[in-house]
């Protein structure tokens, strides 16, 4: 396994598990007051089949050549993975088991252009994959991949392309993180190979990768976000963003990066105050630039965010790029329901979209 560190200091990256707080000097202490502005969606997921849709985690794509060419998909964490169009319709749906969180990257299989979609799969602990057509807008199954049987359930997941490898991310509930490289063996059936790992103290599962970079960055639930790298994987954790209950409000969950010309953003899910703190990524670390809600207008608010993801760039009709997340309880109308469903188990859960246009006007960003 090229990149685990296998000895010495125990499987962790760079021979220096970061502690909690750690290097995260650049990041600025909070304010004592820290405001939070409030943006309706835009639109919504609908599955008229299905009442009680276990929501986790979104992914965007969209073509190249046509930004109205585009799909929304969104696991079910007990039965499956949708793929909605961007009005919220389901084009398909794939009852493959329960899958947690998803993401996607272009992945060519010989001269045909793909694009590979693939998932964290709770039941039999490993990663499931499709192929998207992106002439047909239309997945297919490709395979299952099992993680190691000491690494367990496979909780957050993301990918990321680095070096010329496309790389499958699955972490889990003892802070491990791992990063395997996904390939098409000569039989066209997928394959993947552990090749780096890191450890970090406790739970984690959000995760994103800026491509560009190798820059990974993996949310610790109770403590922060912290920055690894796939491009010098043998580097420590550092600590960029403190839960400290006013930006950022335990859970830490999804963790998404939008570009913006020249700027890029990294938005995460404050779970705990069901709120998205906004920073700017510098050469310095973080720069915090505020935080947003999703709530007023014709669609129920969004509460306790799982996943996100944001689109750089026009997608459907969002001219400026657009953000996904999960919705905990969903209600017909402005509001939700009751508290009591949706503390239930008989809740629908959904996902919700806001365009960065709008985003950025309300955090008054140029």
């Amino acid at each position: 396994m090229r990149g685990l560190v296998l000895a010495g200091c125990a499987l962790l990256a760079a021979c220096g598990q970061a502690e909690p707080g750690k290097d995260a000097a650049q990041v600025p202490a909070p304010a004592a007051v820290v405001g939070t502005v409030a943006i309706p969606a835009a639109a919504e997921t609908i599955v008229p089949d299905n009442p009680t849709v276990d929501a986790d985690d979104p992914v965007l794509w969209r073509d190249p050549a046509d930004p109205a060419r585009a799909l929304w998909i969104g696991t079910d964490k007990s039965i499956g993975l949708y793929v909605h169009g961007m009005d919220g319709k389901v084009l398909q749906f794939f009852p493959d088991g329960p899958m947690n969180n998803v993401d996607q990257r272009p992945f060519p299989m010989g001269d045909r252009k793909t694009v590979l979609v693939a998932a964290a799969e709770r039941a039999r602990f490993g990663v499931m994959t499709w192929l998207l057509d992106p002439v047909t807008l239309r997945l297919e199954r490709w395979g299952f991949l099992p993680t190691e049987k000491a690494f367990g359930e496979p909780y957050g997941f993301c990918m990321g392309q680095v070096g010329g490898e496309t790389f499958l991310i699955p972490n889990n509930k003892d802070g491990v993180v791992q990063a395997y490289a996904v390939t098409a063996g000569a039989d066209g059936k997928p394959a993947m190979a552990l090749k780096h790992q890191w450890k970090l103290a406790t739970q984690t599962e959000g995760c994103v990768v800026d491509d560009a970079t190798g820059d990974l960055y993996v949310g610790e639930e109770d403590a922060g976000i912290w920055l690894l790298s796939l491009a010098d994987p043998t580097r420590a954790p550092v600590a960029v963003a403190k839960v400290d209950g006013q930006r950022l409000v335990a859970d830490t969950e999804g963790l998404t990066i939008l570009r913006d010309g020249a700027t890029s953003y990294l938005i995460a899910s404050s779970q705990g105050d069901s709120a998205y703190p906004v920073w700017e990524r510098t050469d310095r670390g973080l720069r915090y630039v505020g935080r947003f809600r999703i709530e007023g207008g014709a669609i129920d608010p969004v509460t306790q965010t799982d996943g996100l993801d944001a689109w750089s760039g026009p997608i459907g009709p969002y001219p400026q790029g657009a953000i996904a997340v999960h919705d905990h309880c969903d209600g017909e109308g402005p509001k939700d329901p009751p508290a009591a469903i949706c503390d239930s188990d008989t809740k629908q859960q959904n996902y919700k979209m806001v365009g960065w246009r709008e985003v950025k006007a309300a955090l008054g960003l140029r």
